[in-house]
């Protein structure tokens, strides 16, 4: 199985970021020079490499780079910089701030085919602060090479770093294409007699410094987590590589530099980028005067059934007294369940609730799932621990199998010897692997059914000795598992054998003819983990603080691939499909509150206060361009946030604004910012708030939500039969309607800001003290004046119009050239001023264009395929209870979960009307096909025949009405929804959306 890339447009603004930076840049090849070709041995041969050279081409004088990175700061709203991040390391450093999990390696390889094509840089030197991201990312340039050679027409040559293999340095130099070294920093940065060699003059290498001729190149260096390689000796040695840039990519800057981009954790997951988190916690909790011990592991609901508890309690057997697990309904007795236990006398199960996740006994005694009491040691917790970890894995699979996803769980634990002992009898099962086995196969009998279908079969077909594996380090003597090596200061191993069999097993492991889905790994070997279907974590170790929460979920984060190496990232499912399932040895509460606390401190760059201030200069990305947000725009909008009480006194933004934009009930916006409503709440999107904090299931909350009698009445049947057919939509339009509704909208809409530049007169102060003039603040600037540029500047750029534009449109040459030849000569003209601007604007204009034509000329046909009634069982969702309404009477599920206040109304004013037969909340399988993407609408309704005039109806609920309010994009999904259900239903399903429960029925009366 190969793992498939696609073009992802977050990924895209990542690259662009920093390439943008040197606009204006002239694209050369190489620039040439004579590598040094060394001295010969006596006897021995001159240097093979008496040639040529490649080398970066400098960063041109004419570029104004800082107003550049304005340019770019400005796009994303990222605070402007007041002067370039030169120093004595190099003139050029970029920060790029991307969250664990979203793909930076990706996007810093991407950067150098981009840099390449636009500029014609060449050589790159990755710097990785361990030997696991080193291995890591050759591994990303091995997986990629296919996909970057059909998207750029070339590959790229890399190696590693090695200091006895100084022919690569020389193919590096000599070679013209892009050019890769990895290179991790001990390399050049420890005192070792190896790590000493890339600065001496060597007899190997014609008695050249291998450091001198890495350095001839002008490399562009890309620093992977620089958080890890600042101190002053490696910061030193960055100087001798002669850096033309540096890039530094991490999600955790410590020092900053030009900041160009920034994908933190929060914008990670409100753009469904990365998994979302859910915690599995154990709580210890002492009974008052009892030692029972006793576990509350979950409860079980099923359609027509009282709830069924299941606890582990101490029975008394004939071998001794043993923990066992038992499930437990209303009016058991412990003693009696026990044997004559007396630690259980008075425990009678009086409750079990399914909504609150509680266990009540007749004693007054309560236990919440989770919670622990008794003699708890750590062999205790452990146990626990392993069955939650293999619990989720089959709650997750059951769902997933039947996507083709492979659902891996990953345990990280301290020593070796409890997974594997080693004797002179062979290497017996550790404690861990022993546990492991015994409460997998205990579960797996639960898990099987009778029924003969696929999943089951594949269980089967699998051993539990089979299931699991270890990744550690190995004796090369014995073969034998061993402990990994770390520093004196590190909780990471560099050992290469085992992160080479982490790595090579990455593929393997995602296919479903693999039997291994548990695996076992030293804790020190977790940077190595990123495999993206990774869906379980448990760390079975002491809690320290070497390690991070955020570094815990970190190897889970990357969203899931199926078995064609697809990524699961459809926006609707993407976070049902994703959803990474954390077991603890810590109570939900206080792993939750870890985590959102380091969270919360990763995003300290972040705007707290939303006023004036803040707002004023900012630059809105509109339909008509950029807007940037005058001194009376912003007063305009922090009024509004004071008047709706959406800011405390403070100005931090407050819980009731967030709940108000999750509702779609927001106050109206004053004139001026309405006619940008939807930019100036990213803009208020944008100031940090706690209430932005992203959402951390309790995972023992969720349970399995089972159909009832009604998903069997003959209404929903008919309802299901007129709806269930797939379509696929074919667009039929004529080219020359495009190129006019183009040409018209290019010329009534294209305005093309001038190129600026800033001219400041500064002068030395009277008196300057030594701080100032350690930071450079002795002059103060006297003047600014801002100037613009309507000169052509043609002449200095080269730019393909014409195949930019195609480019980004996806349309061909020959429509874009019509286009361009048929708009008005002042219109064109305006290309001249400001290229750049021109072709950004132009392209959205076309793609508006273009977009509104596929709507009009959209059609559907009915193919013979359905959607199956499985997606209503095989889905299996499970669901947060705690968050449940009360029974329904007639929708297909016992409890319906909705996500705002209008569909909580909606439902309940649905499931008391008279007319109603059955409803449901359709599924995420089953989805509409548009050009804009997939579209799930949320309600299937049959009423009572006779009661109204459309029986049968699909309903989209939205808070407003208003299509001003609408996004475009769903607004163009709801126009093709009506399509499709009227060529599919032939009109007998009416759709539309509706706002309330008195909407619907003006619909249908």
């Amino acid at each position: 199985m190969k793992l498939k890339f696609k073009h992802q447009a977050y990924q895209a603004n990542a690259v662009d970021a920093v390439a943008d930076c040197f606009a204006g840049q002239s694209l050369t090849g190489g620039i040439q020079y004579r590598v040094d070709p060394g001295r010969a041995n006596k006897g021995g041969q001159q240097s093979l490499l008496d040639e040529s050279g490649f080398s970066n081409g400098e960063i041109s004088k004419s570029i104004n780079l800082l107003e550049n990175i304005h340019a770019v700061q400005r796009r994303q709203n990222l605070p402007l910089s007041t002067a370039l991040a030169c120093n004595k390391i190099c003139p050029v450093n970029l920060d790029i701030e991307m969250e664990t999990g979203t793909g930076k390696t990706y996007c810093y390889i991407k950067t150098m085919f981009e840099l390449n094509k636009r500029y014609g840089w060449s050589k790159f030197i990755v710097v990785a602060p361990s030997i696991a991201i080193r291995e890591g990312v050759y591994k990303s340039l091995e997986i990629t090479a296919e996909h970057f050679l059909q998207d750029y027409g070339k590959r790229a040559r890399f190696f590693i770093y090695n200091s006895k293999a100084f022919h690569n340095l020389e193919s590096f130099s000599s070679d013209a294409g892009i050019n890769v070294m990895v290179i991790n920093v001990q390399a050049f940065n420890a005192t070792g007699k190896d790590n000493r060699r890339i600065y001496e003059e060597l007899d190997d290498f014609q008695s050249r410094k291998p450091i001198d001729v890495i350095a001839a190149n002008r490399p562009i260096l890309i620093l992977d987590e620089p958080q890890k390689m600042e101190g002053a000796k490696t910061l030193e040695s960055f100087r001798n590589f002669n850096a033309l840039i540096i890039l530094r990519y991490s999600a955790t800057h410590k020092t900053e530099h030009n900041k160009i981009h920034r994908l933190d954790a929060l914008d990670a997951y409100n753009q469904k980028l990365v998994k979302k988190i859910s915690v599995r916690g154990i709580s210890v909790k002492g009974l008052s005067g009892t030692n029972a011990y006793l576990y509350l592991g979950g409860i079980e609901i099923s359609a027509g059934k009282p709830p069924v508890v299941g606890v582990e309690l101490e029975i008394k057997q004939k071998s001794g007294i043993k923990r066992v697990l038992r499930k437990l309904y209303k009016g058991d007795n412990l003693f009696d369940k026990s044997g004559g236990l007396d630690q259980y006398k008075g425990f009678v199960v009086s409750d079990i609730n399914a909504n609150t996740n509680t266990l009540s006994f007749t004693n007054g005694e309560e236990l919440s799932v989770g919670e622990v009491t008794g003699d708890v040691n750590e062999d205790a917790l452990r146990r626990i621990q392993i069955r939650e970890a293999i619990k989720a894995h089959f709650e997750k699979e059951q769902v997933l199998f039947y996507q083709g996803i492979k659902v891996l769980s990953l345990f990280f634990i301290d020593t070796v010897a409890k997974y594997r002992c080693y004797d002179e009898g062979g290497e017996p099962n550790g404690e861990y692997a022993r546990i492991f086995e015994e409460e997998y196969t205990g579960y797996l009998n639960e898990v099987l059914t009778l029924d003969d279908n696929s999943y089951n079969d594949y269980l089967r077909g699998i051993e539990a000795s089979k299931t699991h594996q270890g990744y550690f380090a190995k004796d090369k003597k014995s073969g034998r598992l061993i402990d990994p090596a770390t520093g004196k200061k590190s909780t990471e191993t560099d050992d290469v054998d085992a992160y080479d069999l982490i790595l090579k097993d990455k593929e393997r492991l995602l296919s479903l003819n693999e039997p291994v889905r548990f695996i076992f790994s030293h804790s020190a070997l977790r940077e190595g983990w990123d495999n993206p279907n990774v869906f379980v974590i448990c760390t079975l170790k002491h809690s320290d603080n070497t390690i991070t929460r955020r570094q815990e979920v970190g190897r889970g984060m990357r969203l899931s691939v199926n078995q064609h190496g697809d990524r699961m990232d459809n926006p609707a499912t993407v976070h049902q499909v994703n959803v990474l399932t954390v077991v603890t040895d810590q109570s939900y509460q206080a792993f939750v509150t870890e985590l959102q606390s380091e969270i919360s401190a990763a995003l300290s760059e972040r705007p707290r206060i939303a006023d004036e201030k803040y707002f004023t200069g900012k630059v809105l990305k509109t339909a008509i361009g950029d807007v940037e947000v005058t001194a009376d725009l912003a007063r305009d909008i922090e009024f509004y946030l004071i008047q709706n009480a959406y800011v405390d006194k403070n100005r931090h933004i407050t819980a009731k604004y967030h709940e108000a934009k999750k509702e779609r009930q927001l106050a109206e916006l004053p004139p001026e910012p309405a006619a940008h409503a939807e930019q100036v709440f990213q803009l208020i999107d944008s100031v940090f708030s706690a209430a932005q904090m992203p959402e951390i299931e309790n995972g023992r909350n969720t349970k399995a939500n089972p159909l009832n009698a009604n998903f069997d009445k003959k209404e929903f049947k008919e309802l299901w039969n007129r709806i269930n057919r797939k379509a696929a939509y074919a667009v039929d339009f004529e080219t020359p309607e495009l190129i006019r509704k183009c040409v018209a909208e290019l010329d009534e809409e294209l305005q093309i800001s001038p190129l600026q530049y800033t001219i400041q007169r500064g002068e030395q102060k009277g008196e300057a003290s030594y701080d100032e003039l350690k930071q450079g603040e002795s002059f103060k600037v006297m003047e600014t004046t801002t100037e613009s540029n309507h000169a052509s500047i043609r002449s200095a750029v080269k730019y393909d119009l014409i195949g930019k534009l195609a480019e980004q449109t996806r349309l061909t040459r020959s429509t874009i050239a019509r286009i361009l030849q048929e708009i008005g000569k002042a219109v064109f003209d305006q290309y001249k001023t400001n290229p750049e601007d021109f072709i950004a604007k132009a392209t959205r204009l076309i793609n508006e264009q273009k977009g509104t034509v596929i709507v009009e000329h959209l059609a559907y046909d009915a193919i013979s395929e359905t959607h199956s009634l499985d997606i209503f069982t095989k889905e299996k969702p499970r669901m947060d209870f705690s968050k449940a309404g009360e029974k329904l009477n007639h929708h297909i599920y016992d409890y319906v979960f909705t996500d705002s206040n209008i569909e909580r109304t909606f439902v309940k004013e649905l499931d008391t009307s008279n007319e109603m037969a059955v409803y449901a909340k359709l599924p995420r399988g089953f989805f509409i096909p548009t050009p804009v993407g997939d579209y799930n609408p949320d309600w299937a309704i049959s009423f009572k025949e006779g009661a109204v005039k459309h029986i049968y109806f699909i309903a989209e609920t939205k808070g407003s009405m208003s299509s001003m309010e609408l996004r475009e994009i769903e607004q163009c999904k709801i126009k093709c929804a009506k399509k499709f259900f009227s060529k599919i239903t032939s009109g007998q399903v009416k759709y539309d959306v509706v706002d309330s429960y008195g909407k619907l029925m003006e619909l249908v009366k």
